[in-house]
């Protein structure tokens, strides 16, 4: 009734290629102040703080108010080229940048499932 549902070989819309993005840092380091912007966030825990709120709920919506930080990774990126040896590795272990894929596999960022793996080799081989 509705035919072969699967995809076939040649008309795959995705490859097993994966080429990362390489970016060339500045060789000036942004302002701190420039690698976010907090202003939702900030917005938002001073409503938190002001409700009457109990504690531990007060303390779960403002972790959940701090995931409106915006990122600007490309300035992250300038930052971290010219930080610390220190302040670069803790930036890894946070993933503000990711250096090479297997630190991302050894801070947990990248999982490969053998099931999936698997499952993909019988689907579409190698």
């Amino acid at each position: 009734m509705f035919g072969n549902l699967e995809p076939q070989k040649e008309e795959r819309k995705y490859t097993t290629k994966i080429e990362s993005p390489i970016y060339e840092p500045k060789n000036q380091k942004p302002h701190i102040l420039e690698l976010y912007d907090n202003q939702k966030t900030r917005r938002l825990i001073r409503e938190i703080d002001q409700s009457s709120l109990p504690t531990e709920e007060k303390m779960f919506l403002v972790d959940a108010a701090r995931r409106h930080t915006i990122f600007n990774y490309e300035k992250i990126a300038d930052y971290y080229a010219n930080a610390s040896p220190e302040m670069q590795s803790l930036m890894e272990k946070s993933a503000l940048v990711i250096i090479d894929f297997e630190k991302a596999i050894e801070y947990g960022y990248v999982k490969m499932c053998d099931d999936i793996r698997t499952q993909y080799l019988e689907e579409y081989g190698d």
